[in-house]
C-alpha cells in the first residue's frame, strides 16, 4: 500500500499524476471544477456536516457516489487557502477513509495547463468504517481539558482570546481554558503558504508526540491553522465548532 503524508505539494502531484491507486478530488465545487481543474481530477462534495455519526455514514455515501472506495491514495484540493480543503480531508477521515492528503496551495500552485468541462462520476460500492475521533467535539474537549498530551491552539486575536472583543453573536467571550493564543500570521509566509515546519514547530511549541486541536471562531482560520500545522508534522485537527459552539453552552468553562 503506497504512503501519503497529510500535506503533499504540486511537484508531489505532479510525479505522481495518473496513477492509478491516486483519486484527485477538487471540492471547490461542480461549477468551478467545469471552468477549470487539475487534469484527472473530479469534483469531489462532502458538505459539512457536525461530528456525529450518522454524519459519518452520509459523508461515506458521497464518497460512494463521488468514486471514492477507501483503497486509494486521496488528494483534495481548492482554491488554495485550505478553508475548503482542510475540512474535507477531515470528513473523508470522519468517514473512515484511510489515506487523505490536502494539496498545498490547492489549484493555485497548479503550474501546468488547467482541464475544462464536466467529468461524469462512477458511483462505487464500499463499506468505509467511520472514525469518529477524527473532528473533535466539544465533549471530547471538555473532558481532555489539562491533559499534558494535548495542546489547544487559539487562532483567534489577542482581543478575542481575552473577551475583550469578539463576534456579538457570541453569548460568552473568553477562550478555552488551557489555550495558548497564536498568530495565524505566525504560521504562514503567504496565503496558503506555510513557513517551513522547523519554524512552525518552534512558534507552537507542542511537547513533542502532543496532538494540538485548533479553533477560532467559527473553525475557518483554525482549518488553515490545522493545514499549516500538518504540514509541520504535527497530529493536528481542527475543532469545527470553535468558539461559536464553545461560547452557547454556559456548563463549559472559560478563561479569560
Amino acid at each position: 500500500m503506497s504512503e501519503l503524508p497529510p500535506v503533499v505539494d504540486a511537484a508531489w502531484l505532479r510525479e505522481r499524476l495518473g496513477e492509478a491507486d491516486l483519486f484527485l478530488g477538487d471540492v471547490r465545487g461542480p461549477n468551478a471544477h467545469a471552468r477549470g481543474h487539475i487534469p484527472g481530477s473530479r469534483p469531489l462534495v462532502l458538505g459539512s456536516p457536525p461530528p456525529m455519526s450518522d454524519s459519518a455514514r452520509e459523508v461515506g455515501l458521497r464518497l460512494r457516489r463521488h468514486g471514492v472506495t477507501g483503497e486509494e491514495r486521496l488528494v483534495v484540493y481548492d482554491r488554495g487557502d485550505g478553508v475548503g480543503a482542510m475540512p474535507s480531508a477531515q470528513l473523508a477521515e470522519l468517514a473512515g477513509h484511510p489515506r487523505v492528503a490536502v494539496l498545498l496551495g490547492g489549484i493555485a500552485a497548479w503550474p501546468d495547463e488547467l482541464a475544462t468541462g464536466q467529468v461524469e462520476l462512477e458511483p462505487v460500492k464500499a463499506q468505509l468504517e467511520p472514525r469518529l475521533d477524527a473532528l473533535p467535539t466539544r465533549a471530547e474537549l471538555e473532558g481532555r481539558l489539562g491533559e499534558e498530551d494535548l495542546m489547544l491552539l487559539d487562532v483567534r486575536t489577542e482581543e478575542e482570546f481575552h473577551g475583550q472583543g469578539g463576534y456579538p453573536c457570541d453569548p460568552r467571550q473568553g477562550h478555552i481554558p488551557g489555550a495558548r493564543r497564536i498568530e495565524e500570521e505566525a504560521l504562514f509566509d503567504g496565503p496558503g503558504l506555510p513557513k517551513p515546519a522547523e519554524e512552525i514547530r518552534a512558534a507552537v511549541g507542542a511537547p513533542e508526540g502532543a496532538a494540538v486541536i485548533a479553533y477560532c471562531h467559527s473553525g475557518s482560520r483554525s482549518a488553515r491553522s490545522t493545514l499549516a500545522l500538518r504540514a509541520a508534522g504535527y497530529s493536528a485537527r481542527n475543532y469545527p465548532g470553535s468558539w461559536h459552539e464553545w461560547s452557547r453552552h454556559p456548563e463549559l468553562p472559560l478563561e479569560r
